[in-house]
């Protein structure tokens, strides 16, 4: 298994991302990983792609506190920020807001 042979190849931590099923999450944890991203990796323009948002209470309850959960889509706001908090994401990634800052002229 790939997961397996990044794992065994590194002495950092494992945090796998772009996971939006609640069973890759599961088989993620049981493959050792330390963390997980939920993530559609910008995919909402995909049809048939569910809101990473909409996932991540559905990953939390599957995992647990196994491994530390964090969230990387759609974040434009602090409350944005908020609610993946509160759906049980441990912290959250931002990168469009940062470089819609940076190309502001």
């Amino acid at each position: 298994h790939d997961l397996d042979n990044v794992i065994s190849e590194t002495k950092l931590p494992v945090v796998l991302k772009g996971v939006l099923n609640p069973d890759d999450a599961i088989e993620a944890v049981k493959h050792s990983v330390q963390g997980i991203i939920v993530s559609n990796h910008g995919g909402r323009v995909l049809d048939g792609v569910p809101s990473s948002l909409e996932m991540l209470p559905e990953i939390k309850s599957a995992i647990g506190n196994d491994v530390d959960l964090y969230f990387d889509s759609g974040i434009r706001t602090g409350s944005d920020v908020f609610k993946a908090l509160a759906l049980g994401a441990k912290g959250v990634f931002i990168g469009r807001p940062v470089l819609y800052g940076l190309s502001y002229q």
